[in-house]
């Protein structure tokens, strides 16, 4: 039995590396008991999704049907996985689990049915957004041929193959033309840092329009990967991945809390590698950088003394829980009546009213999907109170709840 258990762990340990190479995908090789013998995986679940665990169901449909059989599996959370049990001999030995992706574009209504539906606290809003835009989007045809592919791979011993290559031509070594392309990656190479530094100054300050200006320079920057030919793509990811890393820098320099800027580097290193071509890598550095601006724009505490940077970073991830002047004072460790003072002198606006605007913000992103009972929506952002919502959903609109959401349908 034993030597049955390590031939079916070697055999698919290697099928399972295939996959992921070729889908791009995380995958799972889970034995008959639902333990993980082995995991290949990009994405870091959000805190909110750690504690979801759908082996146990996806083994028991398995074991009810045919070895022939693959299970597409999409979960609460709009989660998608495919996955084929592993069978010899009529045994159930274990499955292989493919996923998570998704069939439909992850926008912001996507997002609220999520939130909604699954009770999740909002002020994980952000981190939800930056998980599901790093998962794979394919079609159904694709799901349907990942599915045909891995249940023909599960009933196969895998068999070792052998690479035949081309013989290798090496070029001719021009030392003039190599000094030549020396002094030209010289220029091209400082030319890039001096225009990386621009890149990091904008984004600190979430200006956009400076971005745009600069937006026509990024054709020069990526030709860099013109300097390898065997793998211009490479270059171009490598490079990518560096502005990736320096959008990270920029948006730390502006005070956005770590969270928010761990999900979003980790969503666009994701992105990077997937690329498949360098049109679609070029501007997935524009929609990046612009990302980057948006998330220092809205959640920058640059200009904000220390003592109200902790308490807006409190609210923004406590906003759907009890908040008042007194427990965020007590939580940063400073009198209410200091807090308030400055407060008001680096956000012009009183503790109440910024908590109050940041979840009419959110409950207006609800609204908007008219899935979900206003009731429903006041108790998810924080309001205890339905007349107490209504009155503060009007102050910051102009209108109640209910004329938002018709104006909404009716648009």
């Amino acid at each position: 039995m034993l030597k049955n258990k390590a031939f079916h762990f070697n055999d698919f340990n290697k099928i399972c590396n295939i996959l992921n190479s070729v889908t791009k995908m995380d995958i799972r090789l889970i034995d008959k008991d639902g333990q993980t013998l082995l995991q290949l995986v990009q994405h870091s679940l959000p805190a909110v999704l750690q504690n979801v665990d759908d082996s146990y169901t996806i083994h028991d449909t398995l074991k009810k049907h045919s070895s022939n059989s693959f299970y597409y599996y999409i979960n609460s959370f709009g989660l998608e996985y495919i996955a084929s049990g592993i069978w010899k001999n009529r045994t159930f030995y274990g499955s292989i689990l493919i996923g998570p992706f998704l069939s439909s574009i992850p926008d912001i209504a996507f997002i609220s049915d999520v939130i909604s539906k699954n009770k999740l606290p909002v002020s994980e809003r952000k981190q939800l957004q930056e998980f599901y835009t790093s998962i794979s989007v394919i079609s159904s045809n694709d799901s349907n041929s990942i599915g045909d592919l891995l249940v023909n791979m599960c009933r196969h011993t895998h068999i070792d193959s052998q690479l035949i290559t081309s013989d290798i031509v090496k070029p001719a070594l021009n030392r003039e033309q190599t000094k030549t392309n020396i002094a030209e990656s010289k220029d091209i190479i400082e030319y890039r840092y001096q225009f990386e530094k621009k890149i990091m100054n904008a984004i600190t300050k979430g200006d956009k329009d400076e971005i745009d200006s600069l937006s026509k320079e990024f054709n020069s920057i990526l030709n860099l990967s013109d300097r390898i030919p065997e793998s211009p793509i490479r270059s171009a990811k490598n490079l990518s991945l560096v502005m990736n890393t320096l959008c990270r820098i920029a948006t730390e320099k502006a005070d956005v809390h770590p969270i928010y800027i761990h999900n979003i580097s980790e969503k666009f290193a994701i992105l990077i590698e997937r690329a498949p071509n360098l049109p679609h890598l070029k501007k997935l550095n524009i929609v990046m950088i612009y990302e980057y601006c948006d998330i220092v724009k809205i959640l920058s505490t640059r200009h904000y003394s220390p003592i109200v940077k902790k308490a807006v970073n409190y609210i923004h991830l406590n906003l759907e829980n009890p908040l008042t002047l007194n427990n965020i004072a007590a939580t940063i460790h400073v009198t209410p009546s200091h807090l308030s003072r400055k407060f008001k002198s680096d956000t012009n606006m009183n503790i109440i009213d910024y908590i109050n605007q940041k979840r009419i913000e959110e409950a207006k992103l609800h609204l908007q999907r008219d899935h979900t009972s206003i009731t429903e929506i006041a108790f998810l952002v924080g309001f205890n109170d339905l007349n107490y919502f209504s009155r503060v959903f009007k102050k910051f609109t102009s209108q109640t709840p209910s004329q938002y959401m018709n104006g909404k349908s009716n648009e």
